[in-house]
């Protein structure tokens, strides 16, 4: 549900989708060369900061949760997720199916 309270917008991911914030893009290469802005690959790792509240069984009319948890560092897709501007925030919004692993 997205509210806005004093300019102030938070948003809270539906069933089985989750927000994930991206990791930084390296700045420079291991040798230390650095990266002009446009040639940065974006970082397919990210920190999950809000997860929904499962998907719905159809069968039985409950919900499944979800194995992720807020805080947990991922690896997603390449093009996973939508980005989202949030307060000045770039996050993704995904579902739990584009998170390849967790980063213990």
């Amino acid at each position: 549900m997205a509210t806005a309270t004093k300019n102030k917008l938070t948003v809270r991911p539906l069933h089985d989708k989750i927000i994930v914030r991206r990791d930084e893009a390296d700045d420079r290469t291991d040798s230390g060369i650095y990266l002009p802005e446009a040639s940065k690959d974006k970082p397919k790792t990210g920190t999950i900061e809000a997860v929904g509240d499962g998907k719905l069984n159809t069968e039985t009319g409950e919900r499944i949760p979800l194995t992720l948890n807020k805080g947990d560092r991922v690896i997603f897709t390449s093009y996973a997720g939508t980005e989202i501007k949030l307060n000045d925030d770039e996050l993704l919004i995904m579902a739990e199916d584009e998170i390849l692993a967790v980063i213990d």
